[in-house]
């Protein structure tokens, strides 16, 4: 369970991992793509598309090993448990976000994402 201010001290921690994620994990796609259609890439070949993935494996692992929740791939969506006026929320970072600014009531999901309380 997080406080607010402990998910946000979280995310902040975690903003060079998430932005370390949201490339190697275009850098897999592109990887990916050019191996299935033998297209050239100039990002390499099957090692480097292996190494991105055991890379993307380890950092989603991190972000996990912290007790936030991954709930998304693409986009990147971590939500990191905790409790408003009693009710079980998760505090909701996207990617994109530069800080925590949302939350959700945890029965509702991403559908009752709301703005923090200010």
């Amino acid at each position: 369970m997080f406080t607010v201010v402990e998910a946000k001290i979280e995310v902040g921690r975690l903003l060079p991992v998430f932005d370390e994620i949201v490339a190697l994990r275009a850098d897999a796609a592109e990887l990916g793509a050019a191996l299935n259609s033998g297209v050239e890439t100039g990002l390499g070949g099957m090692p480097e598309f292996k190494a991105a993935q055991a890379r993307l494996d380890e950092l989603m692992t991190l972000v996990q090993h912290t007790g936030a929740e991954l709930k998304g791939f693409a986009p990147l969506l971590v939500d990191f448990p905790g409790e408003l006026d009693g009710v079980p929320v998760l505090w909701c970072w996207l990617e994109g976000d530069r800080e925590l600014g949302w939350y959700h009531r945890s029965d509702l999901g991403f559908a009752g994402r709301r703005r923090l309380p200010v």
